[in-house]
């Protein structure tokens, strides 16, 4: 992160935070403009299921978006969503706020949704929140890439998050995750059976010396044999 060091991770920490707010200002805009034009498609188009299915399908990304801005929901978003997640940066929120700007400006072309047939005050909330999601998508992408620093490993999330100790945070994150990953391991290898083929699971084979040449072996004498003497010694 270019802007990262003791000085200015206060005012980024600031800085962010405001964007924060802006962010989700913006979003409730959006919900709200998506509902004033659901409410005239359904009015004035014929065809209104699909324009209707945008509008409500563009309210709860919105919605959505706000959910992962607040601090609700961190462990779901961590696991499910991971480009949304605590240890990520802006970059896919504001290409999603760049996109929904763009759907949302791109309805004022349509009759239902036009300002003649909004009217002046609803037409201004509608195009005031395409306009400000735009920007947002924008300086959103920009912050993250200002406001982070890959060599240790810190996000502008973070550093909205956790202001000048993002450092320490993401050291201990990493390190957390490095010992979780060789538990894993350590308990896979543990765990798998050991598999041996059928020639090392014979039994080994017994060396016997071959027999003594030139060694004279003499006949035992048979006086003292229990069979001759009767069992007395």
């Amino acid at each position: 992160m270019p802007l990262f060091n003791r000085s200015l991770a206060g005012p980024g920490y600031v800085i962010l935070n405001g964007i924060r707010i802006i962010n989700v200002i913006t979003l409730i805009s959006v919900i709200a403009a998506s509902a004033v034009m659901l409410v005239k498609t359904f009015v004035v188009s014929k065809f209104f299921f699909f324009d209707g299915v945008s509008h409500i399908v563009t309210a709860f990304i919105s919605l959505f978006l706000i959910i992962t801005e607040l601090p609700l929901f961190r462990s779901y978003v961590a696991n499910n969503w991971p480009l949304l997640a605590p240890s990520s940066g802006f970059v896919t929120l504001g290409i999603i706020m760049i996109i929904v700007g763009v759907s949302i400006l791109g309805n004022l072309n349509k009759q239902a949704t036009s300002q003649e047939s909004l009217g002046t005050h609803y037409w201004s909330i509608v195009i005031a929140s395409g306009i400000l999601s735009l920007i947002l998508g924008v300086v959103n992408i920009f912050a993250s890439y200002i406001f982070r620093s890959r060599k240790l490993g810190v996000t502008a999330r973070m550093l909205r998050s956790h202001g000048a100790v993002a450092q320490q945070k993401a050291l201990s994150s990493r390190s957390s995750s490095s010992s979780r990953r060789r538990s894993f391991h350590l308990g896979r290898s543990d765990s798998l059976p050991l598999y041996h083929s059928k020639a090392e699971t014979m039994e080994p084979k017994r060396n016997i010396s071959a027999p003594l040449n030139g060694v004279s072996i003499e006949q035992p004498n048979l006086a003292h044999h229990p069979a001759i003497t009767g069992g007395r010694i």
